[in-house]
């Protein structure tokens, strides 16, 4: 892959992240909820731009990323418990409750276990993909389990004000199905993406 393609790639990327920042910062459901939701996608940029240079990663989980981070940033934008197309879905199938939030748990299992294989793989860290996948599945359900602690931390500090964050909507199993979708996602990507990330794991 040439350096023109690589810096293109990368300008492109950026300016998909910025648009989609952009607009979520537009007149959010409300500023603290909108900065507790997005601060994951703030962090994940910076995270890559002090790797870029000494440990690029795949086109793969470059994409996987800001996948991930527009979901946050659609989630910041409403709170996870209104965003319209899923309020839309609820009508239509007769929903109990507003499931974005689920999505963004499915996601959050998916993305982390594809960046997790890479790190395990370029770095060598362990060696048989049974035991590799075995973590990684590890690694995406302790993450979540951490998110579940991170708004319970919240909840406790804000009381009323974290209402939108946690995105319950009265839903008592609420943590538990969180968890679940994030297992689900992480043995999902590893199931369906494993030998397109090894194709260009090669290449780079």
């Amino acid at each position: 892959m040439s350096q023109r393609r690589i810096t293109a790639g990368a300008i492109l990327w950026l300016a998909v992240y910025c648009v989609a920042l952009a607009w979520s910062a537009w007149r959010p459901h409300d500023w603290p909820t909108w900065f507790l939701e997005v601060a994951p996608a703030l962090a994940g940029l910076a995270a890559l731009a002090a790797t870029r240079r000494r440990f690029p990663l795949t086109t793969l989980v470059y994409a996987l990323i800001l996948l991930h981070c527009i979901v946050l940033m659609v989630g910041g934008h409403y709170t996870y418990a209104k965003v319209p197309l899923f309020d839309d879905l609820k009508e239509a199938f007769h929903l109990q409750r507003n499931n974005y939030d689920k999505l963004g748990h499915f996601v959050q299992g998916f993305v982390p276990a594809m960046i997790a294989r890479e790190i395990l793989i370029r770095l060598r860290v362990i060696n048989g993909a049974r035991w590799r996948n075995f973590l990684i599945v590890c690694f995406c359900l302790a993450l979540s389990a951490f998110y579940e602690l991170i708004e319970w931390w919240v909840a406790v500090f804000s009381g009323e004000g974290a209402t939108a964050f946690l995105g319950t909507q009265g839903y008592v199993w609420d943590t538990q199905s969180d968890m679940f979708l994030a297992l689900i996602g992480a043995v999902a990507a590893l199931l369906t993406l494993s030998r397109w990330h090894d194709r260009q794991l090669e290449r780079l």
